[in-house]
């Protein structure tokens, strides 16, 4: 029974020979194909992670562009509120001049604006009864002949001239929001000189 036994350990050691070479290319192919895997996935979070990065650079980007173009309107509503201010603040001094100062600007602002000299000058209620007369007489030293109007108007100051069916606004709001067209730009880089 020698002989078989040794056979039997031979067949054995042979089978459990094969069966670790297998198991040892097995876990060599195993290997080779997790190593494979793995760099690929080491490769894929890689770029994943590139890509992230990217989109999370264009994001605060975009972020960083929003704040600076809201910080901007800001800075610009604030500079219009201010301009805003200044013609207000334009209009209040033309309407609080001096009393004989107010007279003469509204004579030579008759003077300049009537075009036949016989219109109808209408104020509003308090420069009527307080200035009207004065200011048509002081523009009609020129040799007009504009007559002061029975009739008021809810203006600021100013007046307006009527001939016929003719209305010209010379009211102070209506001036200054007028000249604010033309002087708008001048305006702001007196306000503003860095801009």
């Amino acid at each position: 029974m020698n002989g078989i036994e040794k056979i039997t350990q031979r067949i054995t050691a042979d089978a459990q020979a094969e069966i670790d070479r297998i198991l040892g290319d097995a876990k060599a192919e195993a290997a080779k194909i997790t190593a494979k895997y793995q760099a690929q996935a080491e490769a894929e979070a890689a770029e994943l992670a590139a890509r992230n990065q990217k989109a999370a650079a264009e994001r605060e980007e975009r972020l960083e562009n929003t704040a600076q173009m809201e910080a901007r309107k800001v800075a610009l509503a604030a500079k219009q509120e201010m301009v805003d201010k200044a013609y207000a603040l334009a209009l209040k001094k033309l309407c609080a001049m001096p009393e004989e100062k107010y007279v003469q600007v509204l004579a030579d602002l008759l003077a300049k604006a009537s075009s036949t000299g016989t219109e109808e000058v209408i104020f509003s209620p308090k420069d009527q009864k307080k200035v009207g007369k004065a200011a048509v007489d002081l523009a009609n030293k020129g040799g007009r002949k504009l007559k002061l109007s029975k009739e008021t108007r809810p203006i600021q100051g100013g007046f307006i001239l009527r001939a016929k069916n003719v209305e010209v606004n010379c009211a102070f709001d209506t001036l200054v929001r007028l000249q604010r067209a033309e002087t708008a730009g001048a305006v702001v880089k007196k306000l503003f000189p860095e801009a």
